[in-house]
């Protein structure tokens, strides 16, 4: 298991990002069509003493946070949306409440959030001829 982040230290494309964060907004949860059929996901404002963050949660995770809580993330990944980072708990994630003693509280987590520089190219997936997925960074060399 790696060490825990700091918000503002997230970059696009990570994997295996376990953060602790306080739950600023809670929206509901929602369906969403995607190539891999409909998903339910909620989305969540959160931050630490750094900044703040929205993060997606999908599946099981869909509307399970509570505002003002203290939770520890495990095994999340990010993406960009809007030239923004943004962090996800999918189906391989999971999160955990914790105590918020000495916690930053809500109202003096800073409004700065994450950004994706602008030669950040998101990873694409292709198959190779036998049917696995090849994972590349830019464009196809083919």
């Amino acid at each position: 298991m790696s060490t825990s982040r700091k918000v503002l230290d997230l970059r696009p494309g990570e994997n295996s990002v376990n953060v602790k964060v306080r739950v600023l907004e809670v929206g509901e949860s929602r369906v969403v069509e995607t190539k891999r059929g409909p998903r339910t996901l909620s989305e969540a404002t959160v931050g630490d003493e750094t900044g703040r963050v929205v993060l997606v949660l999908w599946g099981d995770h869909a509307g399970k946070l509570k505002e003002g809580k203290v939770v520890q993330l495990q095994n999340a990944f990010t993406t960009v949306y809007r030239e923004k980072v943004q962090l996800n708990l999918g189906n391989m994630g999971s999160f955990v409440e914790t105590d918020d003693e000495g916690f930053v509280k809500a109202e003096e987590i800073p409004e700065d959030m994450p950004r994706a520089s602008g030669d950040f190219r998101p990873q694409r997936r292709r198959r190779d001829f036998r049917g696995r997925d090849e994972s590349y960074r830019g464009r196809p060399k083919w």
